[in-house]
This record gives C-alpha cells, sequence and structure tokens, in this order.
C-alpha cells in the first residue's frame, strides 16, 4: 500500500509538472492592471502559456518576494525595488526597463475640483476647505504615491493637503476612491485614466514630466523562474506587448 502511495504521488507530480510549466507566476504593480492583463492575453494566445497575474503595490511585492512569496517574474513601478531584490540575489541577472510611468489627476463625474497639470486649480479648492478628500497611493511604498507627493509639493499644496489625503494601498485602490465618489479627485496612474471605466465616469488631466521624478519601471526574473515566465519576459520586449503599453500612455524606453 505504500508503495503503491509512493507510485501516485510520483505519477501526479509528474502530471503536475508540465500544466505548472505552462504558467507564469506573476507580481505587478497596480499601475499595469488593464495594460498587463491585455498583454498576458496576447502572450497565451501566442505561446499556448499563460500568466497568473497578482498585482500590488511595488514596495509590498517586492518584500513578497524577499520573504520567499513564488512569485517568478516581477513588474515594479519604480526599480529601485528591483535593485534590492539584486542585491538581496533573489533575481536572475539585473532585469530590464520597461516603461516610463505617468500620473494624472482625475476628478470623476459630479466634482467641483478643477483639473490643470500644473495642480493649481486643485491647489485653490484645497486652500478654500473645499476638497473633501484626496486620493493617492501611499507614498511609502507605492511609487506612483510618492510621484503624487512630489507633484503636490512642486505645486506647494502638499501641506494642504494632507489633512485631506485617502490613502490607498496601491495606486488601482487609490483610484477607485475617486471612481466610487469617495474622493473629490486623485492623483493616479495615466494608465489606470486612460481606461473606459475611468474614461466614462470623469475626467483627467496629463501632469507634465517636470513635477515629479521619472517612474522608471523594471521587471525582472526572479531566481529559479520557469519556462513560461522567461517566455513572458521576452515577449513584453516585443513590438506587440510594447504597442499595449503605449496605447496605456506609458512611455517607452529604446530598444
Amino acid at each position: 500500500m505504500v508503495r503503491l502511495a509512493c507510485v501516485a504521488s510520483l505519477l501526479a507530480a509528474l502530471a503536475a509538472g508540465p500544466a505548472a510549466a505552462d504558467v507564469a507566476r506573476v507580481a505587478a504593480a497596480s499601475d499595469l492592471q488593464f495594460a498587463l492583463e491585455e498583454i498576458a492575453a496576447a502572450f497565451t494566445q501566442a505561446t499556448g502559456r499563460e500568466a497568473r497575474l497578482t498585482f500590488g503595490s511595488s514596495g509590498n511585492l517586492a518584500r513578497q518576494i524577499r520573504a520567499g512569496a513564488p512569485f517568478e517574474l516581477f513588474f515594479s513601478a519604480d526599480e529601485s525595488y528591483v535593485a534590492t531584490l539584486v542585491q538581496a540575489g533573489r533575481t536572475d541577472g539585473p532585469g530590464t526597463l520597461y516603461a516610463i510611468g505617468r500620473i494624472a489627476v482625475f476628478a470623476p463625474r459630479g466634482s467641483r475640483v478643477p483639473l490643470d497639470g500644473e495642480l493649481a486649480g486643485l491647489r485653490a479648492e484645497l486652500a478654500a476647505g473645499r476638497v473633501s478628500r484626496l486620493a493617492i497611493a501611499n507614498p511609502e511604498h507605492a511609487p506612483y504615491g510618492r510621484a503624487a507627493r512630489e507633484a503636490l509639493e512642486r505645486a506647494g499644496a502638499w501641506t494642504l493637503a494632507q489633512p485631506r489625503l485617502a490613502l490607498g494601498e496601491n495606486v488601482s485602490q487609490a483610484a477607485q476612491f475617486a471612481l466610487t465618489g469617495a474622493a473629490d479627485a486623485a492623483i493616479i496612474a495615466l494608465s489606470l485614466a486612460l481606461t473606459p471605466a475611468f474614461r466614462d465616469k470623469g475626467q483627467h488631466v496629463l501632469i507634465p514630466e517636470r513635477m515629479h521624478a521619472p517612474l522608471r519601471q523594471r521587471m525582472v526574473l526572479v531566481r529559479g523562474a520557469g519556462t513560461a515566465a522567461r517566455e513572458l519576459y521576452r515577449f513584453v520586449e516585443s513590438a506587440p506587448a510594447r504597442s499595449v503599453l503605449e496605447r496605456y500612455g506609458f512611455g517607452l524606453p529604446p530598444r
């Protein structure tokens, strides 16, 4: 009976092996939610392999990977988090810069916050006490939250904004605060503001790049990554994938 059980376990493991090899376990920054889902669908159609996507803030995902979370490919919204994993010996190489992120100020339909890239209108409304909540991602671990804070500081509005902040765990959650009316406005990833869900329920204005440090987004293979993850890594550098990223408002590094 013991021998039969061992044989059964071995057969089950062998059966599971190829299926597991066909799935890439991916950790990705929340700004990529819609773009990467589209890229993953194209990847599956082209290769027959799948990508299991987990979205969150780059800082939190990097900590999980460093602690041994079973991800094989990491898409960070800030390359510094990749650097920490490289230094910790958790990656296969230094990774690749795949995009430059942009931020936008978004106001849901019905909001009275005037939108402009310099955030002058938002600053005036904050000073007048006419903004109940302003949503941004948590700057402590979300790169898009840090960029939002930098833009508010550049506009002279950070001190005014602090008592009114609604902090999202990641930029996607911050965007949802505004989309559902829980915030009068939000500073979010342009890649989210360009999606139909946001385009149809509010307005956005692009914030100039000079208002914040560049959002240099880097992807990296985690040590021990399987075949599917390595193929997806290469696929993201292909022309079809780059076209999707560009359509969602990302800047593209030279090939």
